[in-house]
Parts: C-alpha cells; structure tokens; sequence
C-alpha cells in the first residue's frame, strides 16, 4: 500500500492540536513553537503532494478509500483534482502566518488572574487554563479539517467536516477576541459572544439544510460516493427527476452561500471578522469561507448539474448584488476590519460569478481567485493587524501620517492594498480579469455590472490609505514602531507571492485548468464562440 499522503496532510496538523494542547500551562512558548513546527511539517507534505500531483492524469489523485460506516454505506474516500490541491497548499502555506501574526494575541493580559481560595482579598494566582496553548491548538484543529474537506471525495464526509469545523471558529471568535475595542471589557465580551454565536447560527441553519440534502441524495443514489455516483450516472443507471435534482440541489447551494458567503446571508461576516483577531479573521475568510466556493464547484455541478443551469440566472444576479454591495458598504465603513469584511464579501461575489458563468475563463477564473484572494487578504488584514495592535484602535479616524513615522508598515500595506484592488502585476489581476471575460462571453449584462465593483474597489482602498497613511501624523501614532523581524517575515513572502503569481500565474493555471474542463463536462457547457463578421 501507498503511502496515505493525504491522510497525513490531515492528520498532521490534528496530532499537532492535541500536543499543543497538551504542553503545561507555564509552557507558552514551547507551545507556540510546536504549533509553528507541526504547520511548516504540513506545508512540506502539501508540497510533496503537489510535486506527485500530475495535471494532466486521473481527474481524482492520490486516492485512499476505506470502508467506514458499512451499513450507512459511508466510506473514507480521498482524492485531489486541480482545485482541491490548489485551496489545499493554499491553506497549509497560510496557517504558518497565521501563528507567526498572532505570537503573542492569546497572552494572558495581566489582569487575567484568579483570586486564590485561601488567601485575602489582594492575593492572586496564575490562571491555571491555558489560553495560549488553545489558542494554537484550535488554528491548527481548523487547518485540519479545512483540508480534509478539501481531499474528501464522500458526500457525507465532507458534511461532517464542514460542520465540525464550526466548533474550533466559534470558540476563537468568542474566546479569543480583538483587544483594540473601543468600549469596556464587559462591552467587548458581549460584541464578540454576538459574533460568534451569529457565525454558529447561521452556519448551523445552512448545514442543517443541507443534511436533508444529503440523505435525500442517498436515497435517490444509494451511495455517497462522488466516484460511485459519476460511474452511475455515465452508465444510465442513475436518473433523477428534474424536481427531485432541483430541490437537492438547492439544499446543497444554500449551505455552500451562507460560508461563501454569499448576499443575503452574509451577515454574519462583518461581525466575526470585526471581533476576531486579525490572525483569525484571516483563518475565517481566506481559510474556512473557501470552503463553501470549492463546494459549488466539486458537488452543486458534479452532482446536481441540470439545477445548476437552471439556478445560473438567479445566482449570476445574487453575484452581482454582492460584488456591488459589499463594495458600496466598504466605502461607508469606518473600521478598518469591517472594511475588509465587506471587501472580502464584494470578492466572493466575483468568485461565484465566475464559477455560475459556466465558462472555463470563469471557472478557472474562479479558482485562481481563491487562492489569491486568500493571499491578498492575509496580507492586508495582518498588517492592519499589527497597525491596530500598535494604535490599540479599529477606526480609520484614530491614524493619520502614519507613513512618516512607519514607512515599511505603510508600504506593506499599500502592497496589500493594491492586490485588493486587482491592481495589474498583482495575482488577484489575472483571477479577476478571467472572470470578467469568461462573464461578458456568456452574459455581458452581468460583466458590465461587474466592473463597478473594480472602480469601487479603487475608491475604498485608495481612501482608506489616504486616511490612514498620509497627511499630517497625529500625536497618538507619533511614536509608533515599524515593522519588527516576526512581522516581517509574516508579510514579504506574501507581498512576494502577489508579485509572482501577478506576472507569471502558469504554474496555477496548468494545475487548474484540467479540473476545470472536467466540471465543464459535468454541466454539458462549452465556451461560447465569438461572433466574427466576414470581411466585405
């Protein structure tokens, strides 16, 4: 037998969660460095699979199955195609940054003492938990089970995962909050128990539907197996009615929208990333809401693919909404992470524009977006990250003139910026202009649309950095630090992956590209043809 690479890249992280847990309480810093051990291992064992990955082989890779639950006819089965290992390495390279951003966000404060039992009234002792040691512990339980979602190739797998990572996200939401609020403790409590229970409610609702979903496709199959399924389906032996399929379908879309997350139901994403610390809010919307985009591609069109089309025209509007809205809401905004957020919503838009314009610019659009969105957004919510840690404040009107006093922060965050913008020499450039052409070929009322959201995008980033970093330095941010060593090293490979990625995206797109057309012939979708008038 074959090594199980896959299920080492999984499990790797897991054994980390449980050994970082494990260390004593008076051990902070032995705890943090075994978190960062056990992530940079991981990341070496996503390289390997992407060294053994060939692009141009099997659609599903580096298979394992297992029997499991026999009777429920649940089986362990693992696969990569292109997308899956793409938003795999992804998120093994991002957790490293992640705990390198968030070293010291789970310290205890010095206020963080209980009163001894025996002694008076003045005497204190330690806490005896371990709030560091948990901290990393669940970062790395969300690594986990984001990239066992992204291997799994059973239905019903995947939905254990993509519940289960829930109960990791809700407790660094509510237990590990943002320090720089501008109320009282009791007040910031409270904001952060809102925004995780909101992000538990509402993705909680969405799996739920989606179980049903989920048993009403094994009964209708038999088996949750996507191979199993795929096989029945070339032969003729597995039929659905169109009512039956739509309905499935819909139970699925809904689940994957609210993670996306996608206008409506996208409420809950301002709040978790505005109360979250900025190493978190990067695990939530470049990490776990990738999750929901990946499922629509590898089961809404795998296995529901007439309701697929027959949903576009509703979902290519719901897009538009969001790219437009999230936009607008963005140059309201007066926090600097709440800014983010509804960037960060504006941008799944074009993700899921791009993957329901059945296109393969489109989709492979919309592939390669993820993934650099995912590293455009690390990059700027870290460093505004340490810009907030540094200021102790969250709104863009606490900081001016910071780039005089810091002009390495402030050239990092421009960078990061700019990358948000799609700024052309920058990797979220290619991913959004492919969307935009693979959108006009099949709807060019929709791609007009589109494109307000690149000028809106324009106008929130330049203005937030005009607020920010330039004009006369405020006397709060006069003494104010630039980036130190750690940070460093957390933001330049970022910047630098932008820069390449930006202008020479090739090594993506061949590992893309042959899982896209395998999706494109799942929905029966060939690229539209251009219409060329003959010469007179």
């Amino acid at each position: 037998m074959s090594f199980p690479l896959l299920t080492a890249t999984a499990a790797l992280p897991a054994i980390g969660a449980i050994a970082t847990a494990a260390v004593p309480a008076a051990r902070r810093t032995t705890a943090k460095w075994l978190a960062l051990l056990f992530s940079l291992a991981t990341l070496v064992l996503a390289g390997i699979a992407l060294a053994r990955f060939e692009p141009g082989g099997a659609r599903y890779q580096l298979t394992e199955s297992h029997a499991w639950i026999k009777d429920f006819g649940v089986r362990y089965e693992l696969g990569v195609d292109g997308i899956g290992l793409a938003l795999m390495a992804l998120t093994a390279l991002l957790i490293p940054f992640v705990i390198l951003a968030g070293w010291h966000d789970a310290d205890p404060s010095p206020s963080s003492q209980l009163r001894s039992s025996r002694g008076g009234p003045n005497e204190t002792k330690p806490y005896r938990w371990r709030p560091t040691q948990g901290f990393f512990a669940l970062i790395l339980m969300v690594e986990a089970m984001v990239i066992l979602s992204f291997e799994a190739t059973d239905v019903f797998l995947f939905y254990i995962l993509f519940e289960a990572m829930l109960i990791p996200m809700y407790f660094l939401i509510g237990g590990f909050g943002d320090r720089a609020h501008t109320g009282s403790d009791e007040n910031a409590a409270a904001q952060r128990s809102y925004a995780a229970v909101k992000f538990l409610l509402y993705n909680l609702v969405g799996g739920l539907i989606m179980l049903a979903a989920v048993i009403g496709l094994y009964v209708v199959a038999g088996t949750f197996s996507l191979s199993e399924i795929a096989e029945a389906r070339a032969s003729g032996s597995l039929s659905m009615a169109t009512s039956t399929e739509r309905w499935l379908f819909l139970g699925f879309f809904f689940a994957f929208a609210v993670k996306a997350p996608l206008w409506p139901l996208h409420t809950w994403l301002p709040n978790a990333m505005g109360e979250a610390t900025s190493p978190v809010a990067v695990l939530i919307t470049a990490v776990v809401d990738k999750v929901g985009t990946f499922a629509m591609l590898r089961f809404c069109l795998q296995l529901f693919p007439e309701a697929s089309k027959w949903a576009t025209p509703v979902i290519v509007v719901l897009a538009l909404i969001s790219i437009v809205y999230g936009a607008l809401l963005a140059v309201g905004q007066r926090d600097i992470k709440r800014l983010i957020a509804y960037a960060s919503i504006s941008h799944f838009g074009f993700i899921i524009l791009g993957i329901f314009a059945m296109t393969s610019q489109g989709q492979s659009g919309a592939t390669l977006y993820m993934v650099n969105h995912g590293i455009s957004t690390a990059a700027l919510m870290l460093v505004a990250g340490f810009l907030i840690t540094r200021r102790g404040s969250r709104l863009i009107a606490d900081y001016g003139g910071v780039q005089k006093v810091a002009p390495v922060l402030a050239g990092t965050f421009l960078i990061g910026g700019l990358a948000t913008l799609s700024l052309p020499g920058l990797a979220p450039f290619v991913s959004e202009f492919l969307v935009l052409v693979g959108t006009f070929s099949a709807y060019p009322a929709a791609g007009i649309v589109a494109t307000t959201g690149i000028v809106l995008a324009a106008l929130y980033v330049l203005v937030l950095y005009q607020r920010t970093m330039t004009g006369p330095v405020k006397a709060e941010v006069q003494g104010m630090a630039d980036l130190k060593v750690r940070e460093l090293v957390v933001v330049l490979p970022l910047i630098a992956l932008l820069l390449f990625l930006g202008v020479y995206p090739k090594p993506l797109t061949e590992i893309v590209n042959p899982a896209v057309q395998h999706t494109m012939s799942d929905v029966q979708k060939k690229d539209p043809q251009p219409e060329v008038e003959a010469a007179k």
